[in-house]
């Protein structure tokens, strides 16, 4: 008996034996960037987490566990996952820098010792790569490979995303030779699943995930206000090698939120179409 038997069982809270996939409501925008419409309040939390039971898992920061605990308490309910990391990269206020050349700063928000003593599954963290200084980027591949030797040991699932320093300034930085980079050495670190951004193309999608050993999760991004749009990208995502979907505001913000994860998991799951799905909206 050791921590890989842990791992596994957590990992298979997130990850559906049966399809090998995954549905992720990220529900901790506000750690980065303040408030956000459909959670601005702990009354708005609560209210919609109680919608979002239909998810895999729904990542969380530290401070709104306690709040939404019940959601993960009891059979047939989500995967808790944590939001570990802090960051201060395009942030909309108080962004750091005044010359456009800064490249944003990370900070570990929990130590994993409690995070496992707490229940968590599963624990998502950033790994920015391309800065102009390549002593950040040396911290943070070492701040990475240790959080994921320490999530081995405690038997704790780990989701990296991995971003360009340079987005904004680089119009490759979502090109799928950069985020093919990124993405595989993710898994190289030892990430369990690996979040990523759409690069503009089912193409350029399976170019990310066939060379991406750890299953790929598509981000959702911005906008999102159609569910039928959210089910067709996550269509165009599996259909390209995706391992799923960690979408938030195209769920929370949704007028009703389990339709759309009875969409999700009908095509992340069930390979069903788009079109098929989106019956499943009402």
């Amino acid at each position: 008996m050791d921590a890989r038997t842990g791992k596994k069982i957590r990992l298979g809270r997130l990850v559906r034996p049966e399809s090998g996939r995954a549905v992720v409501v990220a529900a901790s925008h506000s750690v980065n960037s303040g408030p956000t419409e459909g959670l601005r309040t702990l009354d708005e939390i609560r209210a919609v987490f109680a919608r979002m039971r239909g998810a895999d898992a729904i990542m969380v920061t530290p401070g709104m566990v306690p709040h939404v605990e019940s959601t993960f308490v009891g059979r047939d309910r989500p995967g808790l996952v944590l939001h570990l990391d802090w960051k201060n990269h395009a942030r909309g206020v108080y962004t750091p820098g005044t010359d456009g050349r800064s490249e944003g700063v990370l900070a570990q928000l929990a130590d994993l010792e409690a995070v496992a003593a707490a229940g968590v599954d599963a624990v998502m963290t950033y790994l920015y790569l391309g800065q102009r200084d390549s002593r950040l980027e040396r911290e943070e591949i070492e701040r990475n490979a240790r959080i994921v030797r320490d999530c081995e040991r405690l038997g704790l699932g780990v989701i990296i995303e991995p971003r360009s320093a340079l987005e904004g300034d680089d119009p490759e930085a979502l090109s799928a030779k950069v985020m093919s980079t990124y993405c595989r050495i993710s898994a190289d670190i030892g990430a369990d699943l690996v979040k990523a951004l759409w690069p503009g193309s089912a193409e350029a999608w399976q170019e990310v995930t066939s060379s991406t050993y750890a299953p790929v999760l598509l981000a959702g991004g911005k906008g999102g206000d159609d569910p039928e749009d959210t089910l067709r990208l996550a269509a165009d995502a599996v259909g390209a090698g995706g391992g799923g979907v960690m979408f938030g505001r195209r769920v929370f913000r949704a007028p009703s939120p389990e339709a759309v994860l009875s969409g999700l998991a009908a095509v992340v799951h069930d390979g069903m179409s788009a079109d098929a799905a989106g019956k499943l909206l009402g």
